[in-house]
């Protein structure tokens, strides 16, 4: 088979196609033959040496794709530490779904990585519930995006923000009730005027270091800090006081590291409780552009200087030719 090899070269990516092993499946796992794979900024840090696959897993880039079960044919989803950008993987059956009634390929899969991830976060991790508010930053990413939707189909009021003025126009189309463009305002002040100081119940922060303050600043007393990422730098001034003081919690979380029936078990209360909401219209998936995979340099590019709105895809049924 064929897999995606990515390089940095003089800053810029650089990719290719190269053979690999077909995949042998271990008791409990099954073959995907691989029509699509979404493209994740974990996959950026991996290029860059500094987001490995767990001990075990594919060191193949991918953590997320859609296709059939070799043997059967299901069209499923494939939720994946490793190996999704390829065009053959193996899957364990406990992270695996089926693609939702209507859906494409390309649609399909763009759903795991996000909406797991936002799912995870919000209604476990954080505990989100009917009448809580919700702080999205980076609120136009793939996951973004999702948590909006996820947060409103929870029950929450959201509040999302963005540094680019073009984008906010998606998080609006998602349902936030407040979006906020971060470039020309002060996302804790524009809280705190419209709903009040102290206002919010569960923050999703894939920034790190440049909103850890603000997020302090309008954390309701119990609140929940969600940090996804540092994309704005690992380190930061923690005022210790003002956490103690609001009896905030500051929770640390990723998705790829977790063991096998974890995951197992997150994917079966997915496919119960959250699955059916893209075949009855509330989620829908937001498609920024699509690949061939000998461009896919250009994914990961486009991602890397946050110019997409939602997921970028590869599609490994495409012929050479422009994304799209």
């Amino acid at each position: 088979m064929k897999a995606l090899e990515v390089a940095e070269q003089q800053g810029a990516y650089v990719s290719r196609l190269v053979p690999a092993e077909d995949p042998r499946p271990h008791p409990g796992e099954a073959v995907l033959q691989v029509a699509a794979s979404g493209v994740n900024r974990a996959d950026l840090s991996q290029i860059a040496g500094k987001y490995p696959p767990p001990p075990g897993e594919s060191g193949i880039l991918g953590m997320e794709a859609a296709g059939q079960l070799e043997g059967s044919g299901e069209k499923v989803c494939a939720l994946l530490a490793g190996g999704g950008h390829a065009e053959r993987v193996s899957v364990p059956l406990g992270q695996l779904f089926p693609v939702p009634r209507g859906m494409t390929w390309i649609e399909a899969a763009a759903i795991p990585e996000a909406f797991l991830t936002a799912f995870v976060n919000l209604a476990l991790e954080g505990s989100l519930k009917t009448g809580d508010t919700l702080l999205v930053h980076a609120g136009a990413s793939g996951v973004g995006l999702a948590a909006i939707q996820v947060g409103k189909l929870l029950g929450a009021r959201v509040a999302a923000t963005t540094r680019s003025p073009e984008k906010v126009a998606a998080m609006q189309e998602a349902g936030t009730d407040l979006a906020i463009d971060v470039s020309r305002e002060k996302f804790d002040e524009t809280i705190a005027a419209r709903w009040g100081s102290d206002a919010v119940a569960v923050i999703l922060d894939p920034v790190g270091a440049a909103t850890l303050s603000g997020n302090l600043s309008i954390l309701a007393t119990g609140g929940r800090v969600i940090l996804l990422a540092a994309m704005s730098g690992a380190e930061a001034t923690l005022d210790i006081r003002g956490l103690m003081r609001k009896r905030g919690h500051l929770i640390g979380s990723t998705l790829r590291s977790r063991p096998r029936p974890e995951k197992a078990a997150l994917v079966e209360r997915f496919r119960q409780e959250v699955l059916p909401a893209f075949e009855d219209g509330r989620l829908r998936v937001t498609i920024d552009s699509v690949f061939p995979p000998d461009r896919a340099a250009e994914a990961f590019t486009r991602m890397r200087e946050n110019r997409n709105i939602g997921k970028i895809v590869i599609d490994w049924s495409a012929e050479e030719g422009a994304g799209r």
